[in-house]
């Protein structure tokens, strides 16, 4: 009796228990699909920061789950391979709330709880765009190309500066994982492929200035490239007239494995065709990409990314004929070429990530090991016999714009055997704590192994009229002869490097409404190398007030040091200086977003005004894309501007934008000076030409502040797009580039005297696509289109206009020493055919 007794109490304080809890909980249901309305087995549904425990979908995505009632709690629904959804309910006792959700595919491994687009220094840009846009090199970086602050004048190449920064300040990343680019290119018809590959980029930030301390060390910029997690089997097939891609992808049927595979191959032989230097051109870039993600439950994933890429150039020059000068004095230069130029550019990159995400959705945590590899040759030995010829000005003569007169004949020969091996092994680990759905702390820290072997031997010789050149004035017939530009050097160095950053990110409302947030970290850096430790700041504060019109107000400042690389350990001899400290810059960048409506239509206008200090910086020249540096760090300088980009839908339903950029960078080399010489007649005394004239006196002259090679004034950039009124599948994009002049100087000569402007860069290209097959379309069950998603076929115009755009000089001289700049112009007017097939 007294056993029954306490099973009966038992049961009662279990039963009134159990009442008590039902009285204070709620249940949410429903169930989770992807963006094909697939049902998803094994997503977390969890509430955010609490202690209670995870649910998981079923094999048909469904879900119950109980929670506090009465309070606000935030419900997550999360798994590692899918975008995070949340959102936030507060129900009564008992009550059921029915809550369905579609999860895309994501690669990130960061909630998005705050908005960092919009609270950043950073701009999101719609991959889809980079589809259509017209361009001759084929890139996933000419988008970026056409933003405010960003410059690019050889539509050959991929690489941009940023706001008077050069190619080498630029970061780039994708999935998290820093990418490198080859070292030895020195034209843009070398460069081939770079590493992103549109076909499989799911978003894209990038940031002109004033980035987070999670971003690396450089001094200019940052594009962070996530590629795409498939949700079933897809693929891209896409071809041109300048070659063509393949793109796979598919996923397991539990979603727990995904893989992506594209390839692409490139010829440049078409282009080339209409440069000034004809010969035989042969062109072949050739790379594969691979990226693959498998769950190892709710919280762990890993991924991998690799790429192998073979970029070889190959060119037999046969002859070269270029009109230059000006309307009352016009040359012609021409030169036949014997001889040969092989260039190869090899490069590898894997990265291997371990991801984890805890239940919670308060902690994650991303461990990166990754290798790169660069193989590079240049080999060539090309000579050129050469003539300068006067061509007739007088517009009433017959033999108008004939040669009339020989002003100079003389031969060049160019030689070079160039090997370099890199080798880069990195470590990383980033972690990111959420407080709240407001507060976030992020950190990260790593090593990095590099090892880099050079073997350089180059030199460049001059003859004019059977003088080597330079040569004495009056002519010294027992001078020997001389080599220009000798290079002769063998160079090996291993170096490690430790980097780390914290930063803290918090949004707030105030009692108005209005919003705030600040973003502030630290990031730290050493270099063994150099014996170098550096600590820098960074912060971010944004406002967006209480108003009737969106807007929004942001501040950014900080430190941003930039450690050398190779490239700005060597000089112009090639000799390493050991010594060479990191760069500095210091950003202000104030900036201002007003999203409105115009036509019934989305619109944004932002604007941004920027100031750089730039302390320790490393003079260098810059000749095609090929940067040359003096290894000290003997010049200060600033780069101030301001930029200006309105896009949205002017067309409904596609988006345009337009940029313009107002920019001014010099710099100022420490204890330069120079001196002028005069006569007793006060004529100034020029070497080679005021001949048999003593010096008398001389004025010493300090140069102070000139153009750095990167001081383009103005720029602007337009992507149009508009369609048909009656037939919309029929669309026009337009891509239009305007830069002002950037400074050069002859060969040889001192910095100041590099302030000779270049003439601007204008280009505009133009495509029409049409699709042929829609995404959403009827088709019949046994039709053989029915596998087809859809069919674009275009046909681009480039260099509408015809423009003779330079992108550098050739320097030839005559027996007095006197030398002509002859321009290189770019690509002429050209037609491509394109078609893309996605299924």
């Amino acid at each position: 009796m007294k056993l029954t007794a306490r099973y009966i109490l038992l049961s009662f304080f279990i039963l009134a228990a159990n009442f008590v809890i039902a009285q204070n909980t709620a249940t949410v249901y429903g169930k989770i699909t992807d963006a094909d309305d697939e049902p998803l087995p094994g997503i977390s549904v969890s509430i955010f920061g609490g202690s209670q425990a995870a649910v998981l979908t079923n094999k048909k995505g469904e879900y119950s789950y109980t929670i506090p009632a009465g309070q606000n709690v935030t419900i997550v629904f999360y798994n590692i391979g899918f975008t995070t959804e949340q959102r936030t309910v507060n129900l009564q006792a008992n009550e059921k709330l029915e809550l369905n959700k579609s999860l895309k595919p994501n690669s990130l491994t960061q909630v998005e709880i705050i908005d960092e687009s919009r609270n950043q220094e950073i701009t999101r840009i719609d991959p889809i765009n980079i589809t259509h846009l017209p361009s001759s090199s084929g890139d996933f970086n000419a988008i970026l190309f056409t933003l405010p602050g960003v410059s690019n004048r050889n539509e050959l190449s991929s690489t941009y500066s940023v706001r008077g920064g050069n190619f080498d300040e630029n970061l780039v990343y994708v999935n998290g994982v820093e990418i490198y680019r080859p070292f030895l290119v020195r034209s843009g018809q070398q460069e081939g492929l770079s590493f992103i590959n549109p076909d499989m980029v799911s978003s894209v930030l990038f940031s002109a200035g004033g980035f987070e301390a999670k971003y690396g060390d450089k001094m200019s910029s940052v594009l962070d490239v996530q590629y795409r997690k498939p949700v079933k089997f897809a693929g891209t097939v896409s071809g041109s007239l300048l070659g063509g891609n393949v793109e796979l992808e598919g996923v397991s049927k539990d979603h727990r494995f995904s893989w992506m595979i594209g390839s692409r191959y490139k010829s440049t032989k078409y282009l080339l065709g209409s440069l000034n230097t004809k010969g035989q051109y042969k062109p072949s870039f050739v790379d594969v990409q691979a990226y693959t993600t498998y769950a190892l439950s709710t919280n762990w994933e890993l991924d991998f990314l690799g790429n192998y890429a073979s970029n070889k150039y190959q060119i037999i020059p046969e002859s070269r004929e270029t009109d230059f000068g000006t309307l009352n004095q016009a040359l012609r230069l021409k030169i036949f070429f014997d001889g040969q130029e092989v260039d190869q550019f090899i490069t590898m990159t894997g990265a291997l990530s371990a991801v984890y995400r805890s239940d919670n959705s308060k902690t994650n945590l991303k461990f990166i090991g990754s290798a790169f590899k660069s193989r590079e040759s240049e080999a060539f030995d090309i000579q050129g016999q050469y003539y300068i010829a006067d061509l007739e000005t007088d517009f009433g003569k017959p033999n108008f714009g004939e040669e009339v007169g020989q002003r100079g004949v003389g031969t060049f020969l160019q030689h070079a055997r160039t090997n370099l091996d890199a080798y880069v092994y990195s470590f990383e680990h980033k972690g990111t704590y959420n407080i709240t759905t407001k507060k976030q702390i992020l950190w990260g820290a790593k090593y990095s192994f590099e090892d880099i072997s050079d073997k350089l031997s180059e030199w460049k010789y001059v003859d004019s009229a059977g003088y080597s050149v330079p040569t004495t004035v009056p002519y010294n017939p027992q001078q020997e002869i001389i080599l220009q530009d000798v290079i002769k050097q063998k160079i090996h160095i291993m170096s490690n490097r430790l980097s780390g950053y914290v930063e803290g990110i918090l949004s707030k409302e105030l009692k108005d409404t209005s919003l705030i947030s600040f973003t502030a970290g630290l990031r730290a850096n050493y270099w063994d190398l150099n014996k170098q430790a550096l600590v820098g700041p960074r912060a971010t504060f944004g406002l967006k007030p209480h108003w009737k019109r969106d807007f929004l107000f942001k501040f950014s400042s900080g430190y941003y040091y930039q450690p050398p690389f190779y490239r700005e350990l060597r000089d112009y001899e090639g000799n390493i200086n050991y010594n060479i400290k990191a760069q500095t810059s210091i950003h202000f960048v104030l900036s201002s977003d007003y999203n409105f409506k115009a036509w019934k239509r989305p619109f944004k206008f932002t604007a941004e005004a920027y100031y750089k200090y730039l302390d320790n910086i490393i003079p260098y020249e810059i000749d095609n894309v090929r940067i040359r540096y003096s290894a000290k760090n003997d010049a200060r300088g600033y780069a101030t501007g301001i930029d200006m980009k309105i896009n949205g839908d002017f067309v409904k339903g596609l988006e345009s934008w337009a940029s313009l950029s107002i920019m001014q960078t010099q710099e100022d080399l420490k204890d330069d000076y120079y001196y002028e010489y005069y006569n007793s007649d006060g004529q100034k005394i020029v070497p080679g030409y005021t001949l048999n004239s003593k010096a008398t006196d001389s004025v010493k002259f300090t140069p102070g502040y000139i153009p750095r090679p990167t001081d383009q004034r103005v720029s602007f950039g337009l992507f149009f797009q508009d369609k048909m009124p009656h037939l919309p599948d029929l669309k026009m994009h337009l891509n239009l580039l305007f830069g002002s002049g950037v400074p050069f100087g002859p060969p040889g000569s001192q910095r100041y005297q590099q302030v000779l402007r270049m003439p601007p860069y204008r280009r505009v290209d133009i495509g029409f696509s049409y699709q042929v097959l829609r995404e959403n379309r009827k088709v019949k069950a046994k039709s053989p289109g029915r596998f087809l998603k859809s069919v674009w076929v275009s046909l681009e115009v480039f260099n509408l206009l015809g423009t003779n755009n330079t992108v550098s000089y050739i320097w030839v001289e005559d027996v007095t020493s006197r030398q002509y700049a002859v321009p290189n112009y770019l690509t002429q007017r050209q037609l491509n055919l394109k078609m893309i097939v996605k299924f």
